[in-house]
């Protein structure tokens, strides 16, 4: 029994490797990328912007702007980081099957998700030189609020993340905060407008408050 498993074992471990060899081949079609390992398993990083994650025999795609829409219409789901004692969601999508079946529609969403994670880190390296209510959909109002629950600035403000900020903005004052500043917090994060949140990503965003 123990060696029919480490038979199985061993064409597991095969048809992965195949797997993230065509994955790699594929993405190699945009341009060049280095490989770091990250979560497990390996990231993919173009211009030092990680945009892809294979781990586990399953292939992830970053999400994003519109990007996340169009993942949500193909029924790919978000990787979940297990940790010690919590599961975290992250905004990297299950492409998995759709590479299998239809690589043709993937290329296009890889090749924006790349585009964005490289606008993104463009965006945080700039954020030194940045005051929060520098930041898209920030004023002077609410970077007095997040400072005053405790994100004293854009480098914190951005590690920290639109949803833990929301939280304590919203422990700060009460629990009685409009849900708007948790858009408006994922747009600064983003570096978009909150208007442009995607109904999907808005879900998203609630499911982790």
């Amino acid at each position: 029994m123990t060696g029919t498993g480490d038979v199985n074992l061993k064409i597991k471990e095969i048809e992965m490797s195949h797997l993230e060899e065509r994955f790699f081949n594929f993405v190699k079609k945009l341009g060049r990328f280095n490989k770091r390992s990250m979560f497990g398993g390996v990231g993919l990083f173009n211009e030092d912007a990680m945009f892809s994650l294979v781990t586990d025999g399953r292939l992830y795609v970053r999400g994003g702007g519109e990007v996340d829409a169009r993942f949500e219409e193909l029924g790919c789901e978000r990787f979940k980081h297990v940790k010690k004692t919590t599961i975290a969601t992250v905004n990297y999508f299950d492409v998995t099957e759709l590479f299998e079946k239809k690589p043709a529609s993937l290329l296009s969403i890889v090749q924006e998700a790349m585009e964005n994670s490289r606008l993104e880190r463009e965006f945080k390296k700039s954020k030194e030189n940045r005051r929060l209510r520098d930041l898209p959909n920030m004023q002077l109002t609410l970077e007095r609020m997040v400072k005053k629950a405790g994100v004293p600035d854009v480098d914190s403000f951005l590690e920290i993340g639109a949803v833990d900020v929301f939280k304590k903005v919203n422990h700060t004052y009460g629990g009685d905060v409009d849900v708007k500043l948790l858009w408006k917090f994922a747009g600064a994060e983003s570096g978009v407008h909150w208007t442009l949140l995607q109904e999907p990503a808005k879900q998203a965003l609630l499911q982790q408050v």
